[in-house]
């Protein structure tokens, strides 16, 4: 069986000591491709580099929402620059994040909205990050016709409703270790109900670690567990649950 991990952040502090062995350990389990994401000029920085460095993995490049009071006009004129490089396969990650108050709203939909348009001149698709602010991404994501590019819902955390509007608009649902947990009630019933055709798999490590290592530091050798629970929920087998998830991303991002 193959995987690809979507959404991971190789390039985080948490693997400065073990990366090598990091990639190692995924490549063991299956994880072949991996996405590394840039969302700061030190992270994106670090995902070229890293996506350089392997044949096999590759880069998104944008500005996170907490820090969007932080990005210039400059930044976003270096990111487009990158966009061009033939390992970038995406734009962000970018969205609104209400749960932290770094970044008053404004900025943040201000910021957003800026990349989604830098997402259709380059013609890359979008990587959407959202935290308690679905109203307003899913507004935004209308009104800056988003559909033309389409993207990814990241670690998808909304309603099947939500994810069937974000589905009408060109947009994949992205589904990693919370779809794991046991009270995890609205990720399971998102990936009981959306066909599968619509679904990508993902770690965010080294954040938000699957089931049994819940806590823990998360990496892409677990992208599997995420694999393995919506195979449960759909009664169907990992086999297919890889295969098609590793077709649906390969067919996203061109690799």
């Amino acid at each position: 069986m193959n995987f690809i991990d979507t959404h991971v952040h190789l390039n985080a502090d948490q693997y400065d000591e073990d990366l090598a062995e990091v990639i190692s350990r995924a490549r063991e389990k299956g994880v072949q491709k991996m996405v590394v994401i840039g969302f700061d000029t030190k992270t994106i920085k670090r995902a070229i580099a890293i996506a350089e460095a392997d044949p096999d993995i590759y880069a998104v490049v944008g500005w996170h929402p907490v820090d969007a009071v932080d990005c210039t006009e400059e930044d976003l004129t270096w990111i487009e620059e990158l966009a061009k490089h033939d390992k970038v396969v995406g734009i962000g990650e970018t969205g609104l994040d209400y749960y932290w108050d770094k970044s008053p709203k404004h900025i943040q939909q201000e910021v957003f909205r800026k990349q989604i348009r830098l997402a259709q001149r380059v013609n890359l698709p979008l990587i959407i990050h959202n935290r308690d602010a679905t109203g307003d991404v899913i507004r935004i994501l209308e009104e800056e016709e988003a559909h033309l590019t389409g993207g990814i819902m990241h670690c998808f955390g909304g309603s099947v409703e939500t994810a069937r509007r974000a589905i009408d608009m060109n947009f994949m649902i992205s589904l990693g270790g919370p779809v794991t947990f046991k009270n995890a009630k609205t990720p399971k019933e998102v990936a009981k109900e959306i066909p599968l055709e619509h679904l990508l798999i993902e770690t965010d490590a080294p954040y938000l670690a699957p089931h049994p290592f819940r806590g823990k530091r998360n990496e892409p050798s677990y992208v599997p567990l995420v694999a393995e629970e919506i195979a449960r929920l759909k009664e169907l087998s990992v086999e297919e649950v890889a295969e098609v998830t590793t077709e649906n991303a390969e067919k996203f991002f061109g690799i």
